[in-house]
């Protein structure tokens, strides 16, 4: 049985009248920039978050990158995000002219460890980057403790985690703006690139605004040199019809998540995800642990099913930050679970057989 990690053609035909119509009235009203697509789907956005600001933008670096400059954020500053992130949050980071200062994980959830924060602390620091990695919220309560001890801002990348919560509180929601991409394989994908900035503060969102525009309020008044970064009419009609679709998609997802976990939970030597009842993971990726990671991911492959690495590096193994992250072994959470980390195929569409056959070749492996 050949099983993708994702099946986007399968999540088009549920929603494919739907999807298809959207995209005619955009076609047909040739709405393509800006409009009433976008500012329907930013205000539904916001609305879905509980916060007053979305802002439409190209992709979700750019997102990132116009998010800390509304906030101030520039040459001279740090910032401080996890060392097992993808490229683009440290990159955003060094596009604003700021510094990405790097900070061990927490081995149980893999996300920020707030207690190390404040080892990484400069004079410098201005800024910390949260990344709710794989559909699971970080530990925002105690990270927002240690922004207001130190009087720093806090820029959520909520990009895998459309949807999650923790406490009652979406992810998004929690710091002074969070960043999204509509990547295709996200929860909440576009067709295409996109992406969205959300934040409580008018400020920043009116230069966000203007920022992601040329820099400009009016057509041809540019109050300050920005750039073009702007979420199209055709994505954001389909993101406004799949937006209406997430919550249900999330159920499957932590549905399959369980279905999993109940699996695999007594096989010797798999580690599965943590699940805690106070949160609502939303698996965008369902991530195991096994010190066979290779040699398994082998085995499923030549079975016909696909696996990710989520990351195989960390970021201090880059050539783009090694001089500057310090040796991996500085990180030693993060640096021991890059080897053992390995993503089960999970969409909504999945079927409980396609998750059993899964589970069965993992058996087999470890047989």
């Amino acid at each position: 049985m050949q099983i993708p990690m994702v099946d986007l053609h399968a999540q088009y035909l549920k929603i494919k009248e739907e999807i298809d119509a959207a995209i005619a009235e955009v076609i047909q009203k040739s709405a393509f920039i800006k409009g009433p697509f976008v500012e329907r789907f930013e205000a539904a956005f916001a609305q879905f978050l509980g916060v007053e600001h979305c802002i439409g933008v190209g992709n979700g670096t750019d997102a990132l990158v116009i998010a800390l400059k509304a906030l101030g954020i520039g040459p001279g500053d740090e910032v401080i995000t996890a060392v097992n992130t993808f490229v683009a949050t440290p990159e955003a980071i060094s596009l604003t002219g700021a510094r990405p200062v790097f900070c061990d994980v927490e081995p149980g959830s893999m996300l920020l460890d707030p207690e190390l924060i404040k080892e990484r602390l400069t004079e410098k620091t201005r800024a910390i980057i949260p990344v709710h990695l794989y559909g699971r919220v970080a530990s925002m309560d105690r990270i927002l403790d240690v922004a207001r001890q130190y009087h720093l801002k806090v820029v959520e990348d909520a990009a895998q985690a459309h949807g999650a919560r923790r406490h009652g509180i979406t992810a998004g929601a929690f710091g002074d703006a969070s960043t999204h991409s509509f990547f295709p394989g996200k929860n909440l994908g576009a067709y295409g690139d996109a992406g969205a900035i959300v934040t409580r503060n008018e400020e920043a969102a009116l230069f966000a605004r203007q920022y992601a525009n040329h820099g400009r309020s009016t057509k041809y008044g540019h109050q300050f040199e920005g750039t073009n970064s702007r979420l199209d009419g055709l994505q954001a009609a389909i993101l406004s019809v799949k937006l209406r679709y997430l919550e249900r998609w999330c159920e499957l997802r932590r549905k399959h998540a369980q279905d999993y976990t109940r699996l695999l939970q007594d096989i010797e030597g798999i580690t599965c995800p943590e699940m805690p009842e106070a949160e609502q993971h939303v698996f965008h990726l369902y991530v195991i642990r096994t010190p066979y990671r290779d040699a398994l991911r082998k085995h499923l492959a030549s079975k016909g099913i696909n696996t990710g690495i989520h990351y195989p590096q960390i970021m201090a193994e880059l050539p783009a930050y090694r001089q500057s992250a310090g040796p991996p072994e500085d990180y030693p959470v993060a640096a021991a679970l890059r080897s053992e980390i390995l993503s089960l195929p999970l969409y909504p569409e999945m079927t409980a057989e396609q998750i059993e056959s899964v589970v069965a070749e993992i058996r087999e492996f470890y047989r």
